[in-house]
């Protein structure tokens, strides 16, 4: 169950070095993978969360969101090579 706890960290930066536009992607992204709580507010999913490391938007997908969501999690990783978006796990 070890893959259950991998992390991954997807930068708003490219394999290249530049920047990633649109800059919202993240949160169009966490979004679609969140709820509406009886709050009405937006949730994300404790799988799909925008965060931030060393001063860079990032979007961190846990490993197990792959069993959760298959087709979410590939939706993800698709873009993210596509992209040629910097994708590492997460320390």
């Amino acid at each position: 169950m070890a893959s259950q706890q991998i992390k991954w960290v997807i930068e708003s930066v490219r394999e290249d070095g530049r920047q990633f536009r649109p800059s919202d992607w993240i949160e169009r992204i966490s979004g679609l993978m969140g709820r509406f709580g009886r709050d009405h507010r937006l949730h994300y999913s404790d799988e799909v969360q925008p965060c931030m490391v060393n001063g860079t938007k990032c979007l961190m997908v846990a490993e197990k969101f792959r069993e959760i969501n298959p087709d979410g999690y590939n939706y993800i990783m698709a873009f993210a090579r596509d992209n040629k978006l910097r994708v590492h796990e997460k320390p």
